[in-house]
């Protein structure tokens, strides 16, 4: 998206370097690099010791120098690599030009009318300030409500490693009124409804036998295994792992060392048969942007259905998940990856680079990276309605003749009609009392985290190792019990990662495509981020190894994927 440029961004700028063609600063980069390799100190930098003999640099000699000289070209390779970014054309689903009332866009927080449809003009204001980037327009909104769009701005911030996020590609999200988003949304409607039925029940559930047999009944398919449902594939996500075992990874189950202390997996769970926002008043008021509700909580379990692992991606921190993670898998012995040059030292072990530290710096910093690239994809280009903007429309076309074009598929599905027939409503029954957060929905947040954090944990630890003591959850959630088949860590990362990102799916503030399609937007944040870092080692190393999300196996070598 274009528009004018914040005199604030070009302050600094006294050289017209906006003018400069991609030849000619590959050219001034390649310039920097050789005066920084050849310059020379003005001045001896040797000191006399007390001996009255000349003594240089203990490693680096007369010319420290050359050290510097050295990470700047290490830097110029990386930004020249980056300048060679050219994404296909990021294209949107055409929504938002579409419908004149945006009943496809997200405009949550916003003013809006009985109805739940926004205020054009606001609406309006909203596209201006992101076109122009400047801080006023922003302010210049005017909400519907108490709370905040969530940093708009963020979406042009630069990073100084991995793919900058305008340099990500995701496919248009889909349509509004398409059969993608009905069947995604049929599958929320029964997410909403089995939210209490314990994972280890899933085979023997009625509830969960009336989902699988309505979800076949969609025109577009859904899921893993080419879209076809059953027992052992409902509502599970879509990479090499997660239809093996537990719903629920064992990195969310296993005991967490963390210092002098162990933490056990056990989380504060929301009371059963409590949903929000099934009331026409409580729905509008959320839409404007307030929360009439409050959510209660009981004791502590494990993550034992989808409410417990809904609230746990409800007030989680960034990348909560995988530091706990990474420290699960580095109190395994031998885990680390086959290409870590520490594996067979005989004199060295590995700490700042290759160890512990390093996997835990690098998962905290591919999580913030990845939000750059969601926060990019959601604002300036695919602003896709939330799942409970949705439900809101087919409320209303169904009880009051608003026509939003909604498929026939939907309004009459057997999970649409059972919300119906318990709340008396249409809308989406939510797990949170203030549904979604206050940005568009494509892709989700969580997703792009996960994507690239759980891509860093399969860069450094050895994919194809079983997991000890594998466990699952009790019918209740009170105690663990062992689960006898085979669990790999690659496998396990992968299921990690769908749970975090479907996870918000069964709050209902996403749809399945929000997380599948962000996993790959974090994950292409991610392999950028090990190219530049595999740069920097002086070890003998064959490079970072891992698996991506759609089972393609990829080795990371000196800035360059194999």
């Amino acid at each position: 998206m274009s528009g004018d440029i914040n005199p604030k961004t070009i302050e600094d700028d006294k050289s017209n370097s906006k003018n400069l063609s991609r030849r000619g600063l590959l050219q001034s980069v390649a310039g920097v690099a050789a005066i920084t390799a050849t310059v020379a100190p003005t001045q001896s930098l040797a000191k006399s010791g007390s001996g009255g003999r000349i003594y240089g640099h203990p490693v680096l000699g007369d010319n420290p120098y050359r050290r510097s000289a050295k990470a700047t070209r290490i830097r110029i390779k990386a930004a020249n690599a980056a300048l060679r970014d050219f994404p296909e054309r990021q294209e949107t689903n055409g929504d938002e030009s579409l419908y004149r009332d945006y009943r496809g866009s997200f405009t949550k927080a916003l003013p809006h009318n009985k109805y739940g449809e926004v205020n054009r003009k606001e609406y309006r204001k909203l596209l201006r300030a992101l076109r122009s980037k400047r801080d006023a327009n922003f302010e210049a909104i005017r909400l519907g409500g108490a709370r905040k769009l969530a940093n708009p701005q963020a979406a042009y911030r630069f990073e100084m490693t991995g793919l900058d996020s305008h340099s990500t590609w995701m496919r248009p999200a889909p349509t509004f009124t398409g059969a993608e988003t009905a069947s995604e949304m049929g599958e929320l409607y029964w997410k909403a409804l089995c939210r209490d039925v314990s994972f280890i029940d899933y085979e023997t559930d009625p509830l969960v036998a009336a989902a699988i047999n309505d979800l076949n009944n969609f025109s577009e398919p859904i899921g893993p295994n080419d879209g076809f449902v059953s027992e052992q594939t409902v509502f599970r996500g879509e990479t090499p792992g997660d239809l093996t075992g537990p719903y629920i990874s064992q990195l969310l189950l296993k005991d967490i060392p963390f210092g002098n202390a162990t933490m056990e997996q056990r989380y504060a769970t929301p009371t059963a048969g409590v949903d929000f926002m099934t009331k026409e008043a409580d729905w509008l008021e959320v839409q404007r942007g307030n929360v009439p509700e409050t959510l209660n909580k009981s004791g502590k379990s494990y993550i034992y259905n989808a409410r417990a692992l809904g609230e746990f991606v409800h007030v989680d921190f960034t990348y909560q998940a995988y530091q706990s993670a990474a420290l699960i898998l580095l109190g395994i012995p031998g885990s680390f990856d086959d290409a870590n040059p520490y594996r067979n030292s005989a004199t060295q072990g590995a700490f700042s680079t290759f160890g512990g530290p390093d996997v835990l710096d690098l998962v905290a910093k591919a999580g913030n990276l990845s939000l750059t690239g969601a926060w990019y994809q959601k604002w300036l280009v695919h602003r896709r309605a939330r799942p409970e903007a949705y439900g809101g429309r087919l409320h209303h076309q169904v009880m009051n003749g608003r026509d939003y074009g909604l498929p026939d598929e939907i309004a009459f599905s057997e999970g649409v009609d059972r919300v119906f027939n318990r709340y008396g409503t249409f809308f989406l029954p939510m797990a949170f009392a203030e549904g979604s957060p206050t940005h568009p929905s494509y892709p989700a947040g969580h997703a792009t985290i996960a994507g690239a954090c759980c891509t860093v944990l399969k860069a450094f630890f050895q994919e194809d190792m079983l997991l000890p003591d594998p466990v699952m959850p009790s019918r209740d959630g009170q105690s663990l019990l062992p689960y006898s088949g085979g669990l790999t860590i690659g496998g396990e990362i992968n299921k990690l990662a769908n749970n975090i990102a479907l996870g918000r799916d069964w709050a209902g503030v996403h749809y399945r495509s929000d997380g599948v399609d962000g996993l790959e937007v974090g994950e292409q944040q991610a392999v950028r981020m090990l190219q530049d870092y595999s740069r920097t080692y002086n070890e003998d190393f064959a490079g970072f190894q891992l698996t991506r999300f759609n089972g393609e196996r990829i080795r990371i070598v000196n800035g360059r994927v194999l």
